[in-house]
């Protein structure tokens, strides 16, 4: 029997071979991620993700907890590096770029959570938004916008954030995102833990940015409800998998999609019960 090939020798002082070489894409999307694999600790949280988001767009990642969703964010935004696949930001391979370089080519990362700085004032939150920028005169009309957008903010403007409500910390963390003046946000569960009144106020003023600012937006939530109708586009991710894509729409008018994300039970003739039905994914 052939004797298997011996690999080749290396020298010590060989540079770091490169990035796997994967083709550029050549589209008008703003982000791509291609066959994606992270972990979440020792847990393999993300397995061959492929997502898109068009520019100009709203594109909404749907899934319970431990899905995957908040490991996919900080994965694009460099907190997190993959195991495999690729990230492409405006036609650049960015998966193994730091997170404080990818916001100054115009990626902003909006946390779940929120995490405000809670001692320093909503101004001061503000500025830090902008600390990648120069331009002095802008960043103050840029201040004066985000107040335009969240008056509850200027009122409150020499307030310590952390004593806001969440709602308020919400609006702040959004407001200091878009200092930045970002192509594409991130934005990570924004409606979590807010009543159903700022959630709607919350997701009204996201939708004005999209049109108004041209802020092309990633977001991931679990009220599927109010993030479809937000969205042009969506992704169901579970267990680290994407199970079903398409527009708002048509992931509205799945039965799926109406069973176990929106809670619509549908009328059946049999004895069939809702917790005998199974994901048509699996």
């Amino acid at each position: 029997m052939q004797k298997p090939l011996a690999p080749a020798a290396t020298s010590p002082n060989l540079p770091e071979p490169p990035l796997p070489l994967i083709e550029t894409p050549v589209t008008n999307n703003v982000l791509e991620v291609r066959n994606l694999e992270a972990f979440y600790g020792p847990v393999m949280a993300l397995r061959g993700v492929n997502i898109e988001v068009p520019e100009g767009k709203i594109v909404t990642i749907l899934g319970a907890n431990g899905a995957g969703k908040t490991t996919l964010m900080k994965t694009v935004s460099g907190v997190l590096h993959p195991q495999k696949g690729a990230v492409w930001f405006r036609g650049e391979r960015i998966d193994s770029i730091q997170p404080d370089r990818l916001v100054n080519k115009g990626l902003a990362h909006v946390p779940e959570g929120r995490e405000v700085f809670p001692f320093l004032s909503v101004a001061e939150n503000l500025v830090m938004g902008a600390y990648t920028r120069h331009d002095k005169a802008e960043i103050v009309r840029d201040i004066e916008m985000i107040y335009e957008y969240f008056p509850i903010l200027k009122q409150r403007r020499n307030q310590s954030a952390g004593t806001m409500s969440g709602g308020q910390q919400q609006m702040l963390a959004i407001g200091r995102g878009l200092m930045s003046r970002p192509t594409l946000m991130l934005l990570d569960e924004p409606s979590l833990g807010l009543s159903p009144l700022l959630v709607q106020e919350i997701f009204t003023i996201i939708r004005r940015l999209n049109k108004e600012q041209g802020v092309t937006i990633l977001l991931v939530e679990q009220n599927a409800r109010v993030a479809l109708k937000a969205a042009d586009y969506g992704y169901v991710l579970e267990t680290g998998r994407i199970v079903m894509a398409g527009s708002s729409e048509e992931l509205m008018n799945s039965d799926d999609i109406k069973e176990f994300y929106l809670g619509q039970t549908q009328q059946s003739t049999d004895a069939t019960t809702r917790f005998k039905r199974k994901k048509t994914w699996r």
